[in-house]
């Protein structure tokens, strides 16, 4: 495979998109769920476009999407490990589309990671808000950071069947009459086999 030219910007530049994604879908995340806090009771539901969306302010002591609940700590630590690594690598980015990957994802973690350290019951086995209610969509309620969590998802799968590299270049397949004009000859281009010699029936009966 080949690749095209790599379409790079520098570390600076990555790193300022991948850290303006983290501010907002961090700073989203955390100014939705104050909202939700301080104007919803919990358990109750608010209808904004009927039953496509809808409020439903619930304390979520497990994963994402009100998933596992009852391993708060597990999560809390994996919560931490991403976002080491996350900030560890953040420097052999080189793509702005990769940025975005990681700036998504981090602001989705922190968000959630941030409710387990610091709200009830406890230091670090914190319930995380959910509220978002797509009943026609997903059973689960979720919140903005799981949102950019699953964005993030989403796109690091387009990139990885794109074949986009983390420096911005994307391997390509040669084209199909290339591969045909180096692969060997074909049977049809093979030469012909000689032909034996006409014999004239008339001298061939003589003899």
């Amino acid at each position: 495979m080949a690749a095209e030219p790599a379409a790079k910007v520098g570390t600076t530049t990555a790193l300022l998109v991948l850290a303006g994604a983290a501010i907002a879908a961090y700073g989203l995340d955390q100014l939705s769920k104050f909202l939700v806090v301080s104007n919803l009771t919990e358990g109750e539901i608010v209808p904004v476009l009927g039953s496509v969306l809808q409020w439903q302010f619930v304390r979520n002591p497990g994963a994402a999407f009100s998933l596992a609940s009852g391993m708060t700590w597990i999560f809390t630590i994996l919560a931490a490990g991403v976002i080491t690594f996350i900030i560890w690598f953040a420097r052999r980015i080189r793509s702005i589309a990769w940025a975005l990957v990681f700036g998504l994802l981090l602001g989705g973690v922190l968000g959630n990671l941030t409710d387990r350290l610091f709200r009830e019951p406890s230091f670090g086995l914190g319930h995380v808000i959910d509220f978002i209610s797509t009943p026609w969509m997903l059973p689960a309620i979720y919140n903005v950071a799981d949102i950019a969590i699953v964005s993030s998802m989403v796109l690091f799968m387009i990139l990885t069947i794109r074949g986009i590299g983390l420096d911005g270049s994307r391997e390509v397949r040669p084209a199909k009459n290339e591969a045909d004009a180096a692969s060997p000859a074909s049977s049809d281009d093979a030469p012909e086999a000689p032909r034996p010699p006409a014999v004239d029936p008339l001298r061939a009966h003589e003899a």
